[in-house]
């Protein structure tokens, strides 16, 4: 985000030695409290305006109310403000879905977070979640992607997904949906899909990066969802391929990298996180 120009104030919903994706982490997480003292010292300081709001990995059923709260609060001084959640819950391994965050995460995700935010980016495991329906088919995926947009977000990426894609077996589906309500209280709707080139390795950061871009370039483009996803689809296809192309040297001929070596080159990619040449064009449904 601070590439794309923005300027951010973090806070760490944990603080951990590396991320989980490593046999071994050592670490706090922060809970309400701490949260609640750290907005408040903004908040002391008038310093608590902002156009955006992005929120991801969390633990703590707590803290995620607490962001609700806060995000309500913000929304209340700056009606524009855009509330961009990444609901990170879990994922599909070898077509079988398991959670990574405590299960009771997900009612206060479905039936707190969810409604006030503006942009949500699921994976599809995680839209099932939150919808308690199925995807099987590109159009299961659509009526998920309305069932979102009823409980609240004017935008729903789903990141990835397990459908066959129309280029193959070798490439990966992402759908995105925006919806727009005219002055006159008709609504549009934008659909999209988006196939990328499948990487065989498991990342990690991947769903922070995505929602961090497409926040950025939603900003840029606020209605026109197509290009905002190609920039963010083309650049995250730049950074995993200059990751496993350097991971494989690392690890050397006939070896599989490890966690270190598939740790995202974000820095050596910031030319392509800037400006992005599209190499994923999404097609309009």
């Amino acid at each position: 985000l601070q590439v794309l120009g923005f300027e951010v104030d973090t806070v760490n919903s944990v603080q951990f030695s590396n991320h989980t994706g490593y046999a071994h982490w050592k670490g706090q997480v922060l809970n309400s409290d701490e949260l609640h003292e750290l907005y408040e010292g903004l908040k002391l300081n008038k310093v608590n305006q902002y156009d955006y709001v992005l929120t991801g990995y969390t633990r703590d059923t707590s803290f995620l109310a607490m962001v609700v709260d806060i995000v309500q609060e913000l929304k209340q001084q700056n009606p524009n403000l855009v509330y961009v959640c990444d609901p990170v819950m879990g994922d599909k391994w070898n077509g079988e879905g398991s959670m990574y965050v405590p299960k009771d995460l997900l009612p206060v995700y479905r039936d707190k977070v969810v409604p006030v935010a503006d942009i949500i980016t699921p994976n599809q495991f995680e839209a099932e979640l939150l919808t308690g329906r199925k995807i099987y088919t590109e159009k299961d995926a659509l009526e998920v992607m309305d069932m979102l947009h009823a409980m609240g977000p004017e935008t729903v990426v789903i990141t990835s997904s397990d459908l066959q894609a129309p280029l193959g077996n070798d490439y990966l589906i992402a759908l995105g949906s925006h919806r727009k309500t005219k002055a006159d209280g008709t609504r549009i709707t934008q659909r999209i899909r988006m196939e990328s080139p499948k990487v065989d390795a498991v990342f990690v950061g991947t769903g922070d990066l995505f929602a961090a871009m497409l926040l950025a370039w939603t900003h840029k483009h606020p209605n026109n969802l197509k290009v905002a996803c190609e920039k963010t689809v083309s650049a995250m296809q730049h950074v995993l391929q200059r990751t496993i192309k350097s991971a494989k040297v690392q690890a050397g001929e006939g070896n599989k990298p490890n966690s270190a070596q598939l740790e995202l080159r974000m820095v050596q990619s910031k030319k392509d996180i800037e400006n992005p040449e599209i190499i994923v064009k999404a097609t309009v449904l």
